[in-house]
């Protein structure tokens, strides 16, 4: 068998221009990123989700620069060939832009290859003038965890016209950043595709339908190891009789033919 190529953005693109779905997971250690990129995956994003998961916080809010450098540092110990994204926590991009800058580069020399940013509005210059000097740069629209309360709980966004029309805004204009990858997650799939079809950069859906350019889910709960309930878009990979590593490789599987999500059971209209 051949080596496995490192990815890169040369290859992820193509990977997209070619219409191949792109599976993404979530990964915090060495050892799941190890057997991640041992399954095919993608893509992994250290994502501050670890505030739930790990930490059994309500929510993201919590997660410091210093636990995602950590984080970012020991996945990039276990990964070999996949592409590699760290989520700016919060806070470290909600000030000055050369803030938001320092805590970017941070994150690459712990060995991302990709940020991550919620959100448009005052993000759009951070992801200007991060791509600026050369750090790449994935969005976050849709419900966006960080602002959780302000959007008043984990709840479906774009269902009403006018809403829709601002995340397709806020999609191009993010892309017009710069950006080069979008996640779109808790959101109609018909707007999700609308979103998808008006870019010329990979959309990675989460509870945001198939038509998405791939899709990623928390790693605990694709291995169904979050306690109930859990969201409608979860599905547990790691059935009777299935070991972790023939669940992962589930879920790359699924992925790339396009049998996950199922809309009927994991979509939103």
């Amino acid at each position: 068998m051949a080596e496995r190529s490192c990815m890169n953005l040369y290859r992820l693109m193509a990977k997209y221009q070619a219409g191949e779905k792109l599976a993404v997971l979530t990964c915090y250690d060495a050892c799941f990123a190890r057997l991640l990129d041992d399954a095919g995956v993608d893509v992994l994003l250290v994502g501050d989700s670890l505030g739930m998961v790990l930490q059994g916080q309500r929510d993201t809010l919590a997660v410091t620069m210093e636990q995602t450098l950590y984080h970012t540092d020991a996945v990039r110990r276990g990964n070999r060939h996949a592409w590699l994204i760290a989520d700016m926590p919060f806070g470290s991009y909600h000030g000055e832009v050369a803030t938001a800058i320092d805590n970017a580069v941070k994150l690459m020399q712990a060995g991302a290859h990709m940020i991550k940013l919620e959100g448009a509005g005052f993000v759009i210059p951070i992801a200007k003038a991060l791509t600026e000097r050369g750090i790449p740069v994935c969005g976050h629209l849709g419900f966006t965890p960080q602002a959780v309360h302000a959007l008043g709980g984990f709840r479906v966004q774009g269902r009403v016209e006018q809403a829709s029309e601002r995340l397709l805004q806020d999609a191009k204009a993010l892309e017009a950043a710069g950006v080069r990858m979008l996640v779109i997650e808790l959101t109609p799939s018909a707007v999700a595709k609308r979103i998808t079809a008006a870019l010329s950069i990979p959309t990675i859906g989460i509870g945001a339908g198939v038509d998405c350019s791939g899709q990623v889910l928390v790693l605990h709960d694709m291995l169904g190891l979050t306690p109930e309930p859990r969201a409608r878009f979860v599905k547990n990979f790691l059935t009777p009789g299935r070991t972790p590593q023939q669940a992962l490789a589930a879920f790359v599987s699924d992925v790339k033919q396009g049998v996950f999500p199922d809309e009927s059971s994991h979509g939103y209209t």
